[in-house]
């Protein structure tokens, strides 16, 4: 097998001699980008202009070559096709596949019925054509190496029933289609999106790029027929030749996607390894790292198809973190911590090693209740959802079996990472009525209490809640805001140890749904168990926070509870959140954590 690359452009109709107006676009755009061997790429672009005006010779359809898989093969196929997304959308950034504007299928519809679109109608709908324009192309194919395909305008139809009738040798690396009227249901003739309901096995990726102000491609995405592939919207010039193949090549973005086909990664490797510096981890990337390690220890448990998922989802979260304290730190003129810096890996290579997080450091007990207690109840690789089971050797979660190795490894001991999980299971008994342990992410806590972490305005944090205090809160939430699996882990962190007046009134607010107080005071509650079950000192602003919730709600519940209706939505929620608050308040006094001041010989409750 020649190592060549092949390029192959399947033009559209009106292209004219495609290999003289397309090409040097194409090598400029490559040019541009640091890609300038294209001298060594082995170019195909079949005419087959003519043979859409009509045939004579009644060809017969070239078979499938490319069987689709089933069942676990077909599950697999799909896995290790998103990875290869994955990677390509890593390089170019998230997509943007837009939504086309109003009437734009009719205009489609309009144009596909006009002279120039004749000849592709004629394609759609006349099999000897379709027959005839197939075996052409592949009658000037190798059967074996590397291909990618470019597909404009009716080209990208055709690219689409070839891709399952090229030779098994032939390995698509990459499909490119522009300026695409796939989306459009005169462009299929029955067959085409069901010959393609699952990504062939022989298609590395598949980019569609997209214009708004393209009259052909303006109905919406091609995703929208064949969902497993990905559509990026760009913009190019407004003129009359909106929708010619040179417009979308001289693009950067698509002239990357064609590269990273034809040559793979090029000049990102400085980037991915710079060795960083020796220095202390901010509260972030503190929280980050340790969420890594713990997914880690998780997946070391883990087997089967189970753990191929979870190794897919990990690989994602961790260059998606990596890359976001890169961009954070840059722009607030940080250094990059060496701890950080070493997992780095280049995520638009698939195959491409990716490093494992060191051993986590020692941490006192006190700093490690709040972060280990977000750890256990926060999904730590989202936003993939994947459950995992228990340990059927040891009879315990897995998940519960990493965190005691966690634990561990910051010289906590085991039973602390025990403790943690017994801490979470009583709190969520303790306050659930049989509902299952509740998910919700901390960024649904409403404006209100985002704005109050983050600003810390209103918010008392607890001296020994194991956090860096009121300006390391404001400056790593600032940073990364409240979303995502490092703003969560801070925020549910911050919000499981800290109290006020502020955080009491935004949880007691109508903005404010009972699953989400729910959430916040089964947090709150774990923590003042796990401190307990370690024989720490108690949290008191968890308890003055729950009272101050309470009062807050039952005002909001008298004031209502006069003149609405008994059943109606906003009474159902508060008498929810009244319920959840008194259950807290209820354990925390049954077992003695109610907290005490003590004047004299006299002995006050608080």
């Amino acid at each position: 097998m020649s190592n060549e690359p092949i390029l192959l452009f399947l033009h559209g109709v009106g292209d004219g001699d495609p290999h003289d107006k397309w090409l040097g676009h194409l090598s400029e755009s490559l040019d541009r980008l640091g890609y300038t061997e294209l001298d060594k790429v082995k170019v195909i672009a079949p005419k087959y202009s003519h043979a859409l005006r009509g045939f004579d010779d009644n060809d017969a359809l070239p078979d499938m070559t490319i069987k689709l898989p089933v069942r676990e093969a077909a599950k697999q196929n799909r896995r290790d096709f998103e990875r290869r997304m994955g990677a390509v959308e890593f390089r170019l950034g998230r997509s943007n596949s837009g939504s086309g504007w109003g009437g734009a299928d009719t205009v489609v519809n309009a144009a596909i019925g006009l002279s120039p679109f004749r000849a592709a109608k004629n394609y759609m709908s006349t099999p000897q054509i379709r027959a005839l324009v197939l075996n052409r192309i592949l009658g000037q194919l190798p059967r074996e190496g590397r291909l990618v395909i470019i597909g404009h305008s009716l080209g990208s139809v055709i690219a689409a029933d070839l891709v399952r009738r090229l030779p098994v040798g032939l390995d698509v690396a990459g499909m490119v289609t522009i300026g695409s009227p796939l989306a459009n249901g005169n462009c299929d003739d029955g067959k085409l999106r069901n010959d393609l309901k699952d990504p062939p096995a022989n298609l590395g990726w598949w980019l569609n790029f997209w214009n708004a102000l393209d009259p052909v491609a303006a109905h919406r995405g091609v995703s929208s027929v064949f969902p497993w592939m990905v559509d990026f919207r760009i913009a190019t010039k407004v003129d009359t030749h909106v929708h010619d193949a040179e417009q979308y090549l001289s693009n950067r973005t698509v002239g990357e996607a064609v590269g990273f086909g034809l040559f793979g990664s090029l000049g990102r490797e400085v980037e991915f390894f710079d060795k960083g510096f020796d220095i202390p981890l901010d509260m972030g990337e503190q929280y980050a790292l340790a969420a890594l390690r713990y997914s880690y220890l998780i997946n070391a448990r883990l087997s089967g198809e189970i753990k191929d998922r979870h190794t897919g989802a990990l690989r994602a979260v961790q260059a998606t973190t990596v890359d976001r304290i890169r961009t954070r730190n840059r722009g607030e003129n940080l250094p990059m911590p060496a701890l950080v810096a070493r997992l780095a890996f280049d995520a638009s290579e698939p195959t491409s090693a990716v490093p494992e997080p060191l051993p986590s450091k020692h941490m006192g007990k006190e700093d490690a209740v709040a972060l280990l207690t977000s750890l256990a109840v926060e999904n730590i690789i989202q936003p993939f959802e994947i459950s995992i089971p228990k340990d059927k050797k040891e009879k315990i979660d897995k998940r519960e079996a990493a965190m005691m190795d966690l634990a561990a490894e910051m010289g906590l001991g085991n039973k602390y990472g025990s403790d943690v999980f017994a801490a979470v299971k009583l709190a969520h008994e303790t306050l659930s009525d049989g509902r299952p342990v509740n998910w919700v992410r901390w960024v649904v806590l409403g404006a209100g209490a985002a704005a109050l972490v983050v600003v810390t305005g209103g918010l008392v944090l607890a001296p020994a809640a194991g956090l860096a205090g009121a300006a390391a809160i404001t400056s790593a939430l600032a940073s990364f805001g409240p979303g995502g699996m490092i703003g969560g882990l801070l925020t549910a962190g911050t919000l499981a140890t800290a109290g006020g007046g502020g955080i009491a009134f935004s949880l007691a607010s109508s903005g404010t749904s009972a699953e989400t107080l729910e959430a916040v005071v089964e947090r709150q509650l774990a923590t003042a168990i796990l401190r307990k079950l370690q024989n720490l000192e108690p949290n008191p602003l968890i308890w003055s926070t729950l009272v101050q919730i309470e009062s807050e709600v039952r005002r909001q519940h008298e004031r209502l509870d006069e003149f609405s209706d008994e059943t109606g939505p906003a009474l159902t929620e508060l008498k929810r959140k009244i319920v959840a608050v008194e259950r807290a308040l209820a354990y925390l006094r049954e077992n003695g954590l109610e907290p005490v001041v003590v004047f004299s010989d006299a002995v006050v409750l608080v």
